[in-house]
């Protein structure tokens, strides 16, 4: 019996390695057409959120404009491969003496969570925040 839920839980394992690098491999290649935070939102009804976007390659952004997103998001952008132990390392000692709720979070990170899964805080959607973002710092370029 234990053998079986082993084999079972190493094979569901399997699957979902397999199939969750497929998707971020074919997000490599093609537009992002749907996201969880996209169908969350809109199964809210929030009247402000509306389902509409149109996807601009990265060619037709300036470089200026390109350079100016991540400097204000994520300063190290080019320097780190996903995690910015540094930025981490502040917000936590920034959130434990209560100065301010401070994140963190790179770009990657920040793709990983909106493009492949659900908002919320919990330790399950960080970690597989930190596996989605593993596997786009490996598959995609920066």
């Amino acid at each position: 019996m234990r053998k079986r839920i082993a084999k079972f839980i190493f094979k569901t394992l399997l699957w979902f390695v397999g199939l969750s690098v497929l998707w971020v491999l074919l997000y490599k290649y093609v537009p992002v057409p749907y996201t969880p935070l996209m169908a969350i939102r809109s199964l809210q009804g929030d009247s402000n959120y509306v389902n509409k976007h149109d996807w601009v390659p990265l060619s037709d952004i300036s470089q200026e404009i390109q350079l100016a997103v991540i400097c204000a998001e994520d300063q190290r952008f080019l320097n780190h491969r996903g995690f910015d132990y540094k930025a981490i390392k502040e917000a936590y000692k920034s959130n434990k003496n209560g100065i301010s709720l401070k994140g963190g979070s790179t770009i990657s990170q920040q793709t990983a969570k909106n493009v492949f899964l659900w908002p919320g805080r919990s330790w399950l959607r960080k970690g597989m925040e930190t596996y989605f973002t593993f596997l786009v710092e490996t598959i995609w370029s920066k």
